[in-house]
């Protein structure tokens, strides 16, 4: 039985994990064809923290806004997701979706080309905020970065709802508990595939383009298992 865990917990729905596990067959035949002993299943409990600092870790998916915390003193990155069929993102670099409800907006705002924040202040001004946790670069960190280079700050709302995931910020919104959320480009996509009634929110505005979330692996793994990660990662 391999002692290494595996874990793509980032965009890992309910309702698309059996996609999750497709892409991770995909790597796990060529991390094996490699002569790496990793694990058959995805790990799928347990506290993420703990997870990303696991000396066992082979592969995962994190946030920069951890790594920026602490985190990437104990792992290292492998390689980054292509974010390209997603609007909002463009190879490794992606974007959040600023949502409101339709009585706000009644049409969606396009994604700037040069991948510039575009925020609707006049709009978000006074409202309620909901973000999944503070230490998310595409719920929380990015709007806040992009408020600066406005002059503004989180001051700018009325109240703030931490929800602990974007889609429960998603539902925070659609529902009339807030009035604004910013979410990555590649979850709203999957929201539209899944949750109900977003058909009833509009994108207001786009965070700036950023680097999205890295693959990383445990700072204890070998330069050899590094090296068959990041060619598996390509295959």
């Amino acid at each position: 039985m391999s002692e290494w865990i595996a874990a793509l917990p980032m965009y890992d729905w309910p309702e698309c994990r059996d996609e999750t596990d497709a892409q991770w067959r995909s790597w796990l035949d060529a991390l094996r064809a490699r002569g790496i002993d990793a694990p058959e299943n995805l790990t799928r409990s347990g506290d993420l923290q703990a997870l990303w600092r696991n000396p066992h870790l082979l592969l995962a998916q994190t946030c920069w806004g951890p790594m920026e915390a602490g985190l990437a003193e104990h792992v290292c990155v492998i390689g980054q997701p292509d974010y390209s069929a997603y609007e909002g993102g463009e190879g490794a670099y992606y974007s959040s979706v600023i949502l409101m409800r339709k009585s706000v907006a009644r049409c969606d705002v396009a994604a700037p080309a040069d991948g510039r924040a575009h925020l609707p202040l006049d709009l978000m001004r006074g409202t309620r905020l909901a973000y999944n946790e503070v230490l998310s670069r595409s719920g929380f960190l990015a709007l806040i970065q992009d408020l600066k280079e406005f002059n503004e700050t989180i001051d700018l709302f009325a109240e703030t709802l931490e929800t602990g995931r974007h889609r429960a910020s998603l539902k925070a919104v659609r529902d009339g508990r807030a009035d604004v959320c910013a979410v990555d480009c590649r979850s709203w996509a999957l929201a539209q595939r899944f949750e109900p009634g977003v058909d009833g929110l509009r994108i207001v505005g786009w965070t700036a383009r950023r680097l999205g979330l890295p693959y990383v692996t445990s700072r204890k793994t070998d330069a050899e298992t590094v090296a068959s990660l990041r060619a598996a990662l390509l295959s």
